[in-house]
């Protein structure tokens, strides 16, 4: 009777030994659909896991069991090579892969059709285009996969910057409000178009709220290096013949969008202009020249030529 009820028990183990093999050789040959770039974040295998669920990577809990037999996540951007493979597969190269990356740099003052030209080259995505509103690109050097998809690139870099910039009011106002933050982002980028250093910012902000304040339209050829102009010189033809809203000689206030990605010192100086007088000033070298009356600012101009 005893045999007999140990041979039982072997039998049942051998059947739920072979059941779990079979469960896990049908597990493991599955196929996984995934972006071919995932983002991993430092932290331990847990978090790792929780953190992807909520990305919309396919994986659960139970996987933590066959990573730790093949290592551990690589932190970081990590390259799969496909975006469909099976389950084995994908657990195995988001352990032992990792993505070959491309620094891309944005920089103060310029404008959306220069930076997806830039990430079109360097991530061979063409014709790369993102739904995010000028000037709101935080200013900074990214180091992104190539093999990303435009949706990642787009989402990775909204996301960054919205984070950036609720820092920044919940700092100086207390709350996140885009349409009352926007306003100091249109002029901040003015001001990052204009100053000739991050001292001037102030001055200029202080120029931007005096002719405001004077129903004085702004006048200002920063405005006017917006898209596609970022980096071509404003002439008298030119402000003659753009009709847009960025025209600044011809629109009285602010233009409805900000003219390119702004720092955090043109974002200050938009909030807390310098308290002056001067509504003029005059390119003079490197840096400008400042004044309250239109005869000193023909004096500065003659001065300066």
């Amino acid at each position: 009777m005893k045999k007999t009820y140990i041979i039982t028990k072997i039998i049942a183990f051998m059947e739920f030994f072979a059941l779990l093999i079979i469960f896990t050789l049908f597990y493991l040959t599955r196929e996984v659909h995934t972006s071919r770039v995932v983002y991993v974040p430092n932290g331990n295998t847990n978090y790792t896991i929780k953190i992807l669920q909520k990305s919309g990577v396919d994986i659960m809990n139970v996987d933590k069991f066959f990573i730790f037999f093949m290592g551990y996540p690589q932190a970081g951007w990590i390259d799969l090579k496909a975006t469909r493979m099976t389950k084995a597969d994908f657990l195995y190269r988001l352990t032992h892969n990792k993505a070959a990356l491309e620094k891309i740099m944005i920089i103060p003052g310029e404008t959306n059709y220069f930076i997806f030209k830039e990430i079109s080259k360097k991530l061979k995505l063409p014709n790369f285009y993102c739904n995010i509103s000028e000037g709101f690109i935080k200013p900074d050097t990214y180091e992104l996969p190539i093999g990303m998809k435009r949706k990642q690139v787009c989402k990775y870099l909204y996301k960054k910057s919205l984070i950036w910039h609720k820092q920044i009011a919940n700092r100086f106002f207390g709350v996140w409000n885009y349409d009352k933050y926007k306003r100091y982002l249109i002029i901040a980028s003015i001001i990052q178009k204009e100053a000739g250093n991050a001292n001037e910012m102030k001055y200029i902000s202080a120029v931007i709220y005096n002719r405001l304040k004077k129903h004085m339209k702004l006048q200002m050829d920063g405005s006017l290096n917006y898209g596609k102009y970022s980096h071509i010189p404003v002439t008298d033809k030119r402000i003659k013949d753009d009709n847009s809203f960025y025209n600044t000689y011809k629109i009285y206030g602010l233009p409805k969008e900000p003219v390119c990605t702004v720092s955090l010192e043109a974002i200050v100086a938009a909030i807390f202009p310098a308290k002056v007088n001067y509504l003029y000033f005059v390119k003079c070298g490197k840096h400008h020249l400042f004044s309250t009356t239109y005869k000193a600012h023909l004096r500065n101009i003659k001065k300066c030529k």
